[in-house]
């Protein structure tokens, strides 16, 4: 007798609220043999609410690659299982794409079970356009990086969201303000819990209202992004005020403004090479330098 192959069952977790879970995902996680979770203690407090009693194993970052394969070969053997992240959807900036790609590439079932989102509930209280929008993740760590991602972004006309870290997020609306301008935004915090909080306005005046003093910042942060509006007066200067005006503004290397300008304009960086430095540098040059 051929044994079947199991499932891997993809389960949306609430992102605060423990009520805000469905039917759906209850009967799953009960029914399944095992459950892989990115944090075992949020996990417990979970199905235990519920009453669910399984199997529990770790699966976060640093294990992803080491623990995929033994579950794959679980999911071979006939077990189902299901991935829980620590709040939200799994691997959306969390563990799970490297299981989901092994489980498909062993032509195992894989099921996504929907549940609650921060980027989609941060977005429709922002009070920004919901037709269209751009997920970005948490920024780079370091500030070149970040700068350098946030340039990039600039002729984005969609809405941008950002996941960030209360530590961070005074820098990181820094370098939204200097890398996008002065415009609105939305910072939505502790999502669905008991202190949740959603401040709008300009970067410049919810940087002032989440300035370091008395109140302390805490908790999960979406950031929403207003995408660039009309025409770019930026965009309709020749290259090398271009590449000037990015390496005044956000203090990066020339080249790494040059490569900003070829991406956002569509061209190719020796073009606009040529056009900074006229008969100085040849096609292979430029594209050397990487």
């Amino acid at each position: 007798m051929i044994q079947a192959q199991g499932i891997l069952y993809l389960v949306g977790t609430p992102i605060g609220n423990l009520e805000d879970i469905t039917l759906r995902a209850i009967r799953v996680l009960k029914e399944v043999d095992l459950i892989a979770a990115e944090d075992t203690r949020t996990a417990r407090i979970l199905l235990g609410r519920y009453e669910i009693k399984k199997p529990l194993i770790s699966y976060y970052d640093p294990q992803e690659e080491t623990k995929s394969s033994g579950i794959v070969e679980k999911l071979k053997s006939g077990v189902k299982v299901a991935l829980i992240s620590e709040s939200g959807t799994p691997g959306i900036s969390d563990p799970g794409f490297r299981l989901v790609r092994a489980a498909i590439a062993a032509g195992i079932a894989v099921v996504p079970v929907p549940g609650p989102s921060s980027v989609l509930a941060a977005l429709v209280v922002s009070g920004l356009p919901t037709d269209r929008f751009a997920f970005e993740g948490f920024l780079p760590p370091r500030p070149a990086a970040a700068l350098s991602r946030l340039a990039a972004l600039r002729e984005e006309e969609r809405t941008l969201i950002f996941f960030e870290s209360p530590r961070r997020l005074l820098r990181t609306l820094e370098h939204l303000e200097r890398a996008l301008g002065d415009r609105w935004i939305a910072v939505a915090r502790e999502l669905t819990k008991k202190f949740e909080e959603v401040i709008r306005g300009t970067i410049s005046e919810v940087r002032s209202r989440m300035a370091p003093g008395p109140r302390r910042v805490r908790g999960e942060i979406v950031i929403v992004v207003e995408g660039k509006a009309g025409p770019s007066a930026a965009s309709e200067l020749p290259f090398p005020e271009q590449v000037k005006k990015l390496e005044t503004e956000l203090g990066i290397s020339r080249m790494e403004a040059i490569k900003l300008v070829a991406k956002t304009s569509g061209v190719g960086k020796s073009e606009v090479y040529r056009a900074v430095h006229p008969k100085t540098v040849t096609e292979k040059e430029v594209n050397s330098d990487q």
